[in-house]
């Protein structure tokens, strides 16, 4: 039996299974959910989904990476619960590659998980450092211009960032990056 894996905008009939499968993973308002999986396109972000029977059983979406022009960011990739452990999670992620590759010509895929990187890892991927999908990297420092003469001689002068929030919680999983070429 074949199981396509299509973009979500050329198939939108399917926009209601798709929305109940990620919610049941991660909850979210349902219009909230919607208007995130109706942003899909032919050109970045584009979801796939993973059909059995006429039933969404998978899920990805690409994103773009402002700073990386040939790369995208997987994310939101399931799979329906009880189908987990067969086989097609490889499968969603096989195709979605060959669809990054072939139809996005695409070089370089990036994910970030938290407890999934042993089958990351048995797909190619390897560990790499945090990226950003929301703009180009950062830097440690940033440089501020103060309009108040008597500070700093109207001068730009570096000031550090301020460090990260405590994280308070021992439940919280850190966070892993992982790239693979394509």
């Amino acid at each position: 039996m074949e199981l396509p894996v299509v973009p979500l905008h050329q198939n939108k009939k399917y926009l209601t299974q798709c929305c109940k499968l990620i919610n049941d993973e991660w909850k979210r308002s349902e219009t909230a959910r919607m208007h995130s999986l109706e942003s899909s396109s032919d050109n970045l972000p584009t979801n796939l989904i993973l059909l059995r029977n006429e039933t969404v059983i998978g899920h990805l979406k690409l994103s773009p990476i402002p700073s990386i022009k040939d790369a995208c960011f997987v994310e939101s990739v399931v799979i329906e619960r009880e189908l987990r452990g067969k086989g097609f999670g490889t499968l969603l992620m096989t195709k979605a590659e060959d669809y990054c590759k072939n139809c996005l010509q695409l070089k370089t895929i990036y994910l970030s998980t938290k407890g999934q990187e042993g089958f990351y890892n048995k797909l190619g991927y390897t560990e790499c450092q945090p990226i950003s999908i929301y703009g180009s990297y950062t830097s440690t420092t940033s440089t501020i211009k103060y309009k108040d003469k008597n500070k700093c001689n109207n001068n730009e002068q570096a000031v550090p960032k301020p460090p990260p929030m405590p994280i308070n919680s021992i439940h919280i999983t850190k966070k892993i990056y992982m790239k693979k070429d394509l």
